[in-house]
């Protein structure tokens, strides 16, 4: 009474190649980014599995990138991820690794230029360069320079309580940062080494991730590392110290973030009018207050691409309706941003929703703000924003946008609301 069937399955070609070029104010700025969704290192050596390039069969996902614009940045990332590692649950493991490596403007030009007025700490969150910006292409100093190295291995486990919905995530990472004569931040050289372990705890049940029309996501993250001053002497750091090369060597913070995304339908027919809402919050603490860590603070404002000024440095956050990183650009010294909080809703109506391409407008409210303490946080103390746009997802590309924003606060160093932005999406969501 029973019959064997077979199906012949084959791969859905979802892989995606992502090319950009601009003209920044050091010159041509070029992205090249590949990512395979059906890789199988299994069949690494198994020709009969290869389709273009890569061997294909088992969901793994390869993602190669690269970024430069030859003598002042260049930045460079692989990762993997295997969603059902050992092939009997679904257990996800992953591995990552990046290096970049940018330089800076020689003072030799500011010298010759003395109408051009620089001001690093506000060109840390604005790229505040005056005047002649056409031929910082060609005044280049080897000598100043930021490197950052790092590579993460992690764990994924889907949970079956309180309810199927639930995942849990587990990294352990190590970032290597090299500054020489850096002005653009709280300190201009040494190295500092960063150990840390992520944990993570996420519910998810929304029905779909490209158009979703309901559900929630939920997110709870705490990233630690070892607290090395609770074990030296209680007076061996004083105020003097904060942000030396005594108390960077090994860098020791906690930090963590809350957010959680619902999804209502507004309408039963095909083209769902959805409502989403949105709000997430941060705080990088510390175990010594002598001892704080000037990386993995906040860069909040704009479309959350911050280019590189300041990748890896810092954590993006974005805000619609104003420059990039404008909500904090004006910190210096110990103030920089320790804490964050962001809320957004947002209406979302489907133009087209087909296999070969998806496309949703969308109109938005958010409010959002920064603060170097998370003593002086309170709710009415927020950058507000309100705006429209549109999204398109292509297959083999990926996520695209573009938003109209208008700010109604003014940020630091101006008495003027922000004003009209617009904000481009390439391959993330705000």
């Amino acid at each position: 009474g029973t019959v064997d069937l077979l199906y012949a399955l084959e791969s859905k070609a979802n892989d995606q190649v992502e090319f950009s070029a601009g003209w920044g104010q050091t010159g041509i700025i070029g992205k090249l980014s590949l990512k395979f969704t059906n890789f199988s290192i299994k069949n690494l050596f198994n020709p009969s599995t290869y389709k273009g390039i890569i061997p294909q069969g088992e969901g793994q996902t390869l993602t190669i990138s690269g970024q430069t614009n030859a003598s002042y940045y260049q930045a460079y990332s692989v990762s993997f991820m295997d969603p059902w590692f050992g092939g009997k649950r679904p257990n996800s493991l992953s591995v990552s690794a990046y290096y970049s490596r940018q330089t800076d403007i020689s003072s030799n030009y500011y010298s010759s230029n003395n109408s051009n007025y620089y001001d690093p700490y506000y060109s840390y969150g604005g790229s505040n360069y005056y005047n002649n910006s056409s031929s910082y292409q060609y005044a280049i100093d080897p000598d100043k320079s930021i490197q950052m190295l790092g590579a993460t291995l992690g764990f994924g486990k889907r949970l079956t309580w309180p309810d199927d919905y639930f995942q849990f995530s587990a990294g352990l990472s190590y970032q290597l940062y090299i500054l020489k004569d850096w002005q653009y931040f709280p300190i201009t050289d040494g190295t500092s080494n960063s150990i840390s372990l992520d944990l993570n705890l996420a519910r998810i049940s929304i029905d779909n991730p490209i158009y979703t029309r309901r559900g929630s996501s939920f997110n709870v993250g705490l990233t630690v590392t070892p607290p090395y001053s609770l074990f030296e002497p209680s007076d061996k750091y004083s105020k003097e110290d904060i942000f030396k090369e005594k108390t960077l060597k090994w860098l020791e913070y906690y930090k963590i973030k809350v957010s959680g995304k619902t999804f209502t339908p507004l309408t039963s027919n095909n083209n769902t009018l959805v409502l989403m809402t949105r709000f997430d919050a941060g705080l990088l603490g510390y175990y010594n207050k002598y001892k704080r860590s000037p990386f993995e603070s906040y860069y909040m404002g704009g479309d959350g691409m911050s280019g590189y000024s300041s990748s890896y440095i810092t954590e993006t956050i974005p805000l619609r309706g104003y420059e990039n990183g404008a909500i904090t650009s004006g910190y210096t010294g110990y103030d920089v941003a320790n804490a964050y909080a962001r809320f957004v809703a947002e209406l979302r109506f489907p133009v087209m929703l087909q296999p070969s391409s998806t496309i949703y407008a969308l109109a938005f409210v958010e409010a959002g703000n920064a603060w170097s303490e998370i003593k002086e946080f309170t709710l009415f103390d927020m950058k507000r924003s309100a705006g429209v746009g549109v999204r398109i997802f292509l297959p083999m590309i990926g996520m695209m946008g573009i938003d109209w924003a208008y700010g109604f606060d003014p940020v630091w160093g101006s008495r003027d609301n922000s004003g009209s932005n617009f904000h481009f999406v390439i391959g993330q969501e705000f």
